[in-house]
């Protein structure tokens, strides 16, 4: 399928999704999200792609925020078209059973950090910017910052990011755990692609396990999290990977995972 804010490449199994509305700065609006929708689904059954990569075109911007002069004139009832296409949106990235790295190349604002926060790993150019401005325009943050941001800073953390509509500047990213790794701008996307060849490097399908009791876990009490652990890990005890790499590090070689 044909999109028209998107990009998509294909090779060794990684795909790399561009947003790519460099004229705006990669600002998302309501088809855009709904193109982030479809074309995730898509990779979810697609076999050739294992792992993603996700960035913005151009060297200014991952996604400068959602494009106001989609919204401006809405009111509470027409806003929820957007709002709930953004949120299916940021769902399906956060819920793929298949790692999503963001590679970060400038600005992440507002509904552009909540992109990169739906991502499984951040790794960010020196050059990257973060921030949820929402309260600088008379709104707060409706595409998952409040929950995620609190569950990856902490609550104190998340509520002054939110609250003051500061920026800030990578290496504060990197320091609060907002993002995993920062890098020259020329290194970004080298850096992402070692990185996603690494996790091809391991069984998809445990990998997927890991993701599933991570995100699902996060929204339960310690006890369920901990008996959830114990279902996905009786269960990979069903699977040709765990007996190949249980095998192989008895053999003392590399192992080599079928995926399933």
């Amino acid at each position: 399928m044909d999109y028209k804010n998107l990009l998509l490449a294909k090779e060794d199994g990684i795909g790399i999704v561009t947003v790519n509305r460099p004229g705006v700065l990669n600002a998302l609006n309501t088809e855009t999200y709904r193109e982030l929708y479809e074309l995730f689904a898509e990779i979810e059954n697609d076999p050739e792609i294992r792992v993603i990569i996700l960035t913005g075109a151009g060297d200014r911007a991952f996604v400068a925020g959602v494009d106001i002069r989609d919204m401006k004139d809405k009111d509470s009832v027409t806003i929820n078209e957007f709002i709930v296409t953004a949120r299916r949106a940021g769902d399906i990235i956060y819920n793929l059973s298949k790692p999503v790295i963001a590679a970060i190349n400038g600005f992440a604002f507002g509904g552009g950090n909540e992109l990169a926060l739906a991502c499984d790993l951040r790794i960010a150019s020196e050059n990257a910017r973060f921030g949820q401005q929402e309260i600088n325009v008379g709104v707060i943050p409706g595409g998952g910052a409040i929950p995620r941001l609190t569950q990856l800073v902490g609550l104190t953390r998340a509520k002054e990011i939110v609250y003051t509509g500061d920026v800030m500047d990578a290496q504060t990213a990197l320091r609060i755990g907002l993002v995993n790794k920062v890098v020259p701008p020329e290194k970004l996307m080298e850096e992402a692609t070692a990185l996603a060849k690494k996790l091809l490097g391991k069984s998809s399908l445990i990998l997927s396990y890991m993701k599933k009791a991570f995100n699902t876990g996060a929204d339960m009490s310690l006890p369920d999290a901990l008996d959830l652990d114990e279902r996905y890990f009786a269960r990979c005890f069903a699977t040709e990977d765990q007996k190949e790499g249980m095998k192989a590090f008895v053999e003392k070689r590399k192992p080599e995972f079928k995926n399933r």
